[in-house]
């Protein structure tokens, strides 16, 4: 196994989630607003058990999820959490939360562009996507903006809060994302 993955930007600091983050692990899964276009409300068990799954070393080409946790460097506070699953050999999928607090200040932005960087130079990666709950705009702007371009979208697609919802579905080469 590789050392932990640690990634830097001018702002943020993105480390493997470790046992002492879970606390913030579950704000972030109880949190109403975080979690309104991503999944209903999981029980305490359901929380844990996504967290302890994230928690073993990850390396490329692992099973599970490459979960970072998105640190302001100068204060330390965590803002959320980042990463990547392989979904084969050369594609993974993409995938972020920010606290209510940490968001619409670029901090998204900045861990996304650091997993990508990673991902399409280190990572062996060919090709990102995502799925984002079609509604949800400012996920599918801050894809955007990185480079994400919108490929379809898949109608009544995932069941949330009741109702059925279209998924927007995004991808990203890494011919097109210019390192």
């Amino acid at each position: 196994m590789t050392a932990n993955l640690h990634l830097d930007t001018p702002r943020l600091t993105c480390s493997q989630i470790a046992e002492d983050d879970w606390d913030f692990f579950r704000q972030l899964q109880l949190s109403p607003h975080v979690m309104h276009y991503v999944a209903d409300a999981k029980s305490d068990e359901k929380i844990h058990a996504d967290f302890t799954a994230r928690l073993p070393r990850w390396s490329p080409f692992s099973a599970h999820w490459l979960c970072l946790v998105v640190r302001e460097k100068q204060s330390g506070n965590r803002l959320g959490v980042s990463g990547y699953i392989h979904r084969e050999k050369d594609c993974a999928e993409v995938g972020f939360l920010f606290a209510p607090e940490a968001q619409g200040k670029g901090y998204a932005h900045e861990s996304l562009r650091a997993i990508c960087d990673y991902a399409f130079s280190d990572g062996g990666i060919r090709r990102l996507s995502a799925t984002v709950t079609a509604g949800n705009t400012p996920s599918r702007r801050l894809l955007e903006k990185v480079g994400f371009v919108l490929e379809g979208e898949l109608r009544e697609s995932y069941w949330l809060r009741n109702a059925w919802h279209n998924d927007w579905l995004f991808g990203l080469l890494r011919e097109e994302y210019g390192l």
